[in-house]
């Protein structure tokens, strides 16, 4: 038997890693650029330069949609008593990601992550940490196939209990909002009543972030779109907002689930969290 080429990757790791493309910004390393982390590579950080001088402002969206995700899983694993948490979209790993969170408020809270792209696969031993009386679990599955991630979601969560479906700053990538709205329904026909959907992401509110898209998505990227208000908040059809409804990232119960966001100014991104009834 021949020996094996050393430049073919060979373990699970490797040939993840070598799925890679570092050629072309991701929006997974571009948005860990912004927020202050570390996995990023030269080209994220060029068009994320070029970015911040086209609209300085983004890099608030980015910040104080982190801040959100904190406050808003902090009321659902106090307030809404929620302990299943499935976070589609999961990004690169910084500080107080879902997990962490939920399990500070509640130590027996599973967590199931998924998220399909090699640069995330890569990192996903950094999320796949719990408490002891909870769980972690990570999945390599497909926004585009709700079932499928509902199926392999089932081994860890118990889908008869609520779960909160969490959706951020991910949905922008579905080119069609007739498509994305299909996914998120899906996703949520899976879940019995009392579950919640989290969503936040960049909206179409300036020009200054139509702009910043514009430019984003001519670098060779996967595209992201920026979507209405209203598109939003149609992703909330059928269920019962929890108050303040859909408003900008930084004024989602900043007093109740602070500290306050230290970002006063107006942001181009909305968020809201809705109750299945």
């Amino acid at each position: 038997m021949p020996d094996p080429d050393p430049a073919v990757p060979t373990s699970a790791a490797e040939r993840t890693r070598a799925r890679i493309d570092t050629s072309k910004p991701h929006s997974a390393r571009f948005w860990n650029y912004f927020v202050g982390g570390k996995d990023h590579y030269e080209v994220d950080r060029r068009i994320g330069d070029e970015i911040k001088e086209i609209f300085p402002g983004l890099v608030d969206v980015a910040v104080t949609s982190r801040h959100f995700l904190g406050r808003a899983v902090r009321h659902l694993a106090g307030e809404a008593g929620i302990r299943q948490f499935l976070d589609i979209g999961t990004g690169l790993p910084t500080a107080d990601n879902t997990h962490q969170v939920a399990q500070r408020v509640a130590p027996d809270a599973r967590i199931v992550y998924v998220d399909n792209d090699p640069i995330v696969l890569a990192h996903a031993s950094a999320l796949l940490t719990s408490t002891p009386e909870g769980m972690t679990t990570y999945l390599d599955a497909d926004l585009y196939d709700p079932e499928v991630v509902l199926e392999a979601a089932a081994g860890t969560l118990d889908l008869s209990r609520p779960v909160a479906l969490m959706i951020l700053n991910t949905l922008g990538h579905v080119a069609d909002h007739d498509q994305a709205l299909d996914l998120v329904r899906r996703l949520l026909a899976g879940l019995p009543s009392g579950s919640h959907l989290v969503i936040s992401d960049s909206t179409a509110t300036s020009e200054g972030m139509i702009a910043a898209s514009e430019a984003y998505n001519a670098s060779g990227a996967v595209p992201y779109h920026v979507r209405s208000i209203g598109e939003i908040a149609a992703f909330f059809d059928g269920l019962d907002l929890v108050d303040p409804g859909i408003v900008q990232v930084p004024e989602w119960r900043p007093d109740a689930f602070g500290p306050a966001d230290p970002a006063t100014a107006a942001v181009d991104a909305y968020c809201g969290v809705g109750r299945k009834p």
